[in-house]
């Protein structure tokens, strides 16, 4: 078996020597992700995440957009250094305390689904450099189409069978003509969202960050809690989310943004 530590970038095996690393099935990205414990199980617990580079990958854009958004307030796992390497990105990362919110009670869980996406959405969208309005992201998700890089076999249920030209067709074609924009979190699911003893503790995974509107999350939000949790606990998600008003949640502009995230 290869040591893991033969394939890091060369500026990190002497700093790394002697740590624990193995893989970290958690998260939601596509980057390969590795948990780094110093000797003994000591701490501080680091991350490294590679993916292979290109023009259409993330792993450099997350780390632009997590040292914003920890400039901004908002917890996330720090960026600690980057490298590239014989055509991969590499991203070393602190650890972000707590765990994601598919460990504790479902009550728990939309709470602290809810107030992380509150927190995150409150941020003033015109000082945010990343756009991610849907012409934008349209424009990103049939490049990938073109570069071979949409997974038909990872479809959700109701989109199975179809091609990804086909569901190309129905993005451009359901584009929503108003956007409520926001900072939004991009992949918004479950295991993108750290808590401890039932409070938000940071995000992870934030190479989708980017202004959009609203339902680029809460899209994926509901997706998740609905398959996780039951689809029970999608009214107390909402209402927490949109309290103290009534919920705006637009079913129409949601299935934009689920069909959206099927190229990516």
């Amino acid at each position: 078996m290869t040591d893991p530590l033969t394939t890091l970038p060369p500026s990190w095996r002497e700093q790394l020597q002697g740590h624990a690393i193995v893989p970290e099935p958690d998260g939601c990205s596509d980057a390969a992700v590795l948990r780094v414990t110093p000797p003994g199980g000591a701490t501080p617990i680091h991350f490294i995440k590679t993916a292979p580079a290109g023009p259409l990958a993330e792993l450099r854009d997350e780390a632009a957009r997590l040292r914003w958004l920890a400039q901004a307030g908002v917890p996330c796992a720090p960026v600690l250094d980057t490298a590239t390497t014989a055509g991969a990105d590499w991203l070393l990362l602190g650890a972000v305390p707590g765990a994601n919110p598919t460990t504790v009670e479902p009550a728990q869980a939309v709470a602290v689904m809810a107030d992380a996406l509150r927190r995150l959405h409150a941020l003033d969208p015109r000082a945010c450099p990343f756009d991610h309005r849907a012409e934008i992201r349209v424009e990103r998700a049939l490049a990938r189409l073109g570069a071979g890089l949409v997974d038909e076999d990872d479809f959700d249920d109701d989109n199975a069978g179809r091609g990804a030209s086909e569901l190309a067709g129905l993005l451009q074609a359901c584009r929503p003509a108003h956007e409520d924009l926001v900072v939004t979190h991009g992949d918004a699911c479950l295991p993108n969202v750290l808590a401890q003893d039932g409070q938000f503790t940071g995000f992870i995974d934030c190479g989708r960050l980017g202004v959009a509107d609203r339902h680029q999350d809460l899209a994926l939000a509901v997706r998740d809690i609905a398959g996780e949790l039951g689809d029970t606990w999608v009214g107390p998600f909402l209402a927490r989310y949109f309290a103290p008003g009534p919920i705006a949640f637009d079913p129409t502009r949601a299935a934009f943004y689920r069909l959206l995230d099927e190229f990516f």
